[in-house]
């Protein structure tokens, strides 16, 4: 099918459903706009503002300390005192309720972090929507799943510094724009086979976020075919706070082409309408 074949009309209603669910899992009441504090744990017990109990990470994992009066929910059950959580796995977080709260307690590049979430954040109260391209044909591009002979260990900076991640590449995307061929490393995606490419363009740091965007990319055929719209290019959590240790872009992933699509500079950070 070409681009002359798309029906415009449903093309742009179907991504304007997708973009406001979207946004409506990006405002849920602990989502990532609702948090108040990103806080490294140390092995030294340390109580925060926004959160009940003295923090700690050590031999046993992370380990909170609340005091009298002090509960947290965990699992459906309410906890007092001493409460071990153990050690978790790199990208993995726990919740714990708090009130109308909830603590996102997590590692992220080899550090134990927690994460306060409250509905009530000014961010996330405040936010309206993410400015985005009009959503256009052209931008969705068939591909070729070209697999590694086993999956590579890649390394990438973050938006925080001094932090590094470490993820899984089954291999790379390979497709066309304007005559030019070019390849995107892949990583694992949220779904089985899914996967995700990081990158940035030439419109970055100019009309979308400079730091990076993420494509989801559907599982390949049995032909190794795969599409990418662009359309869905999206912002991750750092895009909007400084509260998030997302990962940058591997170098092969910085294309230097402008992809005016997908979503664009969050008003947050000065975007435009």
């Amino acid at each position: 099918m070409t681009v002359q074949d798309v029906d415009r009309v449903s093309f742009a209603e179907e991504w304007e459903r997708w973009h406001r669910a979207h946004e409506q899992a990006l405002a849920d009441p602990h989502g990532f706009l609702a948090i108040t504090s990103l806080r490294w744990l140390s092995p030294d017990p340390t109580r925060f503002e926004d959160a009940p109990g003295a923090w700690s990470s050590g031999p046993e994992g992370v380990v909170v300390e609340l005091a009298d009066g002090e509960e947290l929910t965990i699992d459906g059950t309410a906890v007092h005192g001493r409460y071990v959580f153990g050690a978790i796995a790199e990208r993995a977080s726990l919740y714990a309720g708090y009130d109308d709260a909830v603590i996102e307690i997590a590692k992220r590049g080899g550090h134990d972090i927690v994460r306060p979430r409250h509905p009530g954040n000014p961010l996330r109260t405040d936010f309206t929507r993410t400015p985005a391209y009009a959503p256009d044909p052209h931008w969705v591009r068939p591909g070729r799943y070209l697999p590694f002979d086993e999956p590579r260990a890649i390394t990438v900076g973050a938006v925080a510094e001094g932090l590094e991640h470490v993820y899984d590449a089954p291999g790379q995307v390979e497709f066309e724009l304007d005559g030019e061929t070019f390849r995107l490393t892949a990583f694992n995606g949220k779904r089985p086979g899914a996967l995700m490419a990081l990158l940035t363009d030439a419109t970055s740091g100019v009309t979308t976020y400079a730091a990076n965007r993420s494509l989801q990319i559907d599982a390949p055929d049995e032909n190794g075919r795969v599409t990418l719209d662009f359309n869905r290019a999206t912002n991750l959590p750092c895009a909007y706070t400084d509260l998030a240790t997302c990962p940058l872009p591997p170098t092969e992933n910085r294309l230097p082409v402008a992809i005016e699509a997908g979503e664009k500079i969050p008003l947050e950070r000065g975007g435009r309408p």
